[in-house]
């Protein structure tokens, strides 16, 4: 009896807490599917995952190399490296006509890192939070382990799939909501927000004492019309933002935040305490990133290329029906025709054709199912073979 106690408190030490069981990022579990079948000798054309094909801006790999001759890598402010917020602002007077004081901007790890201090900034456990289905699994992922709610609002064609003023109200009053979260350029679906409909959305939740949050990762890579900061429309926002999409610097994991006034030494007090400071070579890297804006402009070219090669070649192969692809570089195509289980489909088209993609269920658990979504991030040499290999699966 002593022995079976002792391995049931041998095994209750051993259990993994409640907040940790979350499901998974399924585009990583399809990365490592397609790694598997390359592991093997096959050649897998990857759009499955939000990763530029190019790498870091020239001037951002010149100064971390710079930094590494150097030989010292120390800490940082918490808040990030004081010429690095200087710029970041410097780029909101540039590219929006918008000032932010630099006292409001925060370094952080990664948009991933931005959501973390947000959401806890913001929320006590318990609070609902709105977000968007399809919408990036991280945002319901995040919230639940820190034991927030979060609130599933569908999106429609008839608005462009953007999140409207009257459904956020109407979801805040079946149950109150403490917070709203929306991305444009969005992910999955490359759908963007026009200034009028993000501003009346905005003072809907202003009006209903709902915080806003906005994630402008993809910000710079809109082909519709320009994107808009809610930086600029309101002080009460927080926008979360990143290196890692238009900058093509994923791994450097460094990205950054605007936040109200009064939620700066709380988030720097949270930042001290769960990661001391942001890495320091990869925000002397990310000061330096802005100075290829027309380095990037091309690649950004490149991807209005695949988007055009996406659009005209899919429907061709039998994918006819996708959202509109205002900006990022994904196209989420309606595979309802061919099957009622988006991932049985991604895995046999990575399987058949060697292309990955990842399957609406990872964006939308209630009507993801007929959903596939298209990273059009690499060349257009691969998004024409893609097109062809596709079309030939399904004929």
């Amino acid at each position: 009896m002593q022995d079976a106690t002792a391995r049931d408190r041998v095994t209750s030490l051993l259990t993994a807490s409640g907040r940790s069981d979350v499901p998974p990022f399924m585009v990583m579990d399809v990365m490592a599917a397609a790694a598997r079948i390359e592991a093997g000798g096959g050649h897998v054309i990857h759009m499955e995952v939000g990763q530029p094909a190019a790498s870091a801006p020239k001037p951002a790999i010149a100064a971390a190399q710079a930094a590494l001759q150097d030989g010292r890598i120390d800490y940082t402010s918490a808040l990030g490296i004081p010429s690095l917020r200087e710029r970041i602002a410097r780029h909101y007077r540039e590219t929006y006509r918008c000032d932010v004081d630099a006292g409001r901007i925060i370094v952080t790890t990664g948009s991933s890192g931005g959501f973390i201090l947000a959401f806890l900034a913001m929320f006590e456990p318990g609070d609902r939070v709105a977000v968007t289905v399809p919408g990036y699994p991280p945002y319901r992922h995040i919230l639940t382990a820190l034991g927030c709610e979060p609130v599933l609002i569908e999106t429609a064609s008839d608005t462009r799939h953007a999140l409207t003023g009257e459904a956020l109200l109407a979801a805040h009053r079946k149950a109150p909501l403490k917070g709203v979260l929306v991305g444009s350029p969005a992910n999955p679906t490359g759908t963007m927000m026009s200034r009028e409909a993000l501003a009346t959305l905005m003072a809907a939740a202003d009006s209903a004492g709902i915080r806003f949050i906005s994630d402008e990762i993809y910000h710079g890579l809109d082909y519709a019309f320009p994107a808009v900061t809610a930086a600029e429309l309101s002080p009460r926002a927080l926008v979360i933002n990143s290196f890692s999409k238009y900058f093509c610097m994923t791994g450097w994991r460094v990205g950054w935040m605007v936040v109200p006034e009064v939620l700066v030494r709380p988030i720097e007090r949270l930042q001290q305490n769960l990661s001391i400071s942001v890495p320091t070579l990869s925000q002397i890297a990310a000061e330096a990133a802005f100075e290829g804006r027309e380095e990037m402009e091309a690649i950004k070219r490149g991807y209005q290329e695949n988007r055009r090669i996406l659009i005209e070649g899919l429907p061709k192969a039998g994918l006819t029906k996708f959202l509109p692809a205002d900006g990022a570089f994904y196209l989420y195509a309606d595979v309802s025709d061919f099957t009622s289980d988006s991932f049985a489909f991604a895995s046999e088209m990575l399987e058949k054709t060697h292309v990955a993609a990842t399957p609406g269920v990872d964006f939308d658990p209630v009507h993801g199912r007929a959903f596939v979504r298209f990273s059009y991030a690499r060349s257009a040499d691969e998004m024409q073979e893609a097109v062809a290999r596709i079309a030939h699966w399904l004929k």
